[in-house]
């Protein structure tokens, strides 16, 4: 059957959470407060299903957004302008399914008509050829590594230049066309803070 990616739903954050400690050393564990946090801030965060169930989700941030990450605040100390990838999580029965090559095909098509790089990170510590060679052959490349702090968990700093980007902002600027297929950014949560604001 079809791989379908959609907007995720606050309602299914239980099973995303479940789905993201499942995954193994690869990615780091999540608790309800922080998956809570992802949904309200992330710009991307989106779902796969296939058979009628979900099967993996990918959260991602623009740069500028202010996320929190050590690996995002690496990419911003190094680039003006990216769309990263904080993660991205496929069920161990699906994965070489073609699930993450749905991800990306879509988190690819959302960004490359707003950012120059795609960029995202793969740990170095674990098993993780598959990661890095599935990595490897959507295009990406290592510009470096990261030791993540408190964590002591070595990372492969990778981007991948997206190549549509620039005619989109010579013909464009910053106002895209309103075509339903170009998607739009999540608007976040508001926090508690600029509630009180």
């Amino acid at each position: 059957m079809s791989i379908v990616v959609r907007d995720v739903h606050a309602h299914e954050l239980d099973s995303i959470l479940e789905l993201n400690n499942a995954a193994g050393p690869s990615i780091l564990p999540l608790d309800a407060a922080r998956l809570r946090h992802l949904h309200d801030t992330a710009e991307y965060f989106r779902v796969a299903e296939r058979d009628g169930g979900m099967v993996g989700f990918l959260i991602g941030f623009g740069a500028g957004s202010g996320h929190d990450s050590s690996n995002f605040r690496w990419f911003e100390s190094h680039y003006p302008d990216f769309f990263y990838i904080d993660r991205v999580v496929v069920a161990s029965r699906r994965r070489g399914g073609g699930v993450g090559r749905a991800f990306y095909a879509d988190v690819q098509s959302y960004s490359e008509v707003r950012h120059p790089l795609l960029t995202c990170e793969v740990f170095l510590e674990h098993d993780n050829d598959p990661v890095r060679l599935f990595h490897g052959s959507f295009g990406f490349r290592e510009v470096g590594q990261h030791v993540m702090p408190g964590t002591d968990i070595r990372a492969s700093m990778l981007v991948k230049d997206l190549c549509s980007y620039a005619w989109v902002r010579e013909t464009y600027g910053g106002a895209l066309p309103d075509e339903p297929w170009l998607g739009r950014p999540r608007v976040p949560a508001r926090t508690t803070e600029e509630t009180k604001a």
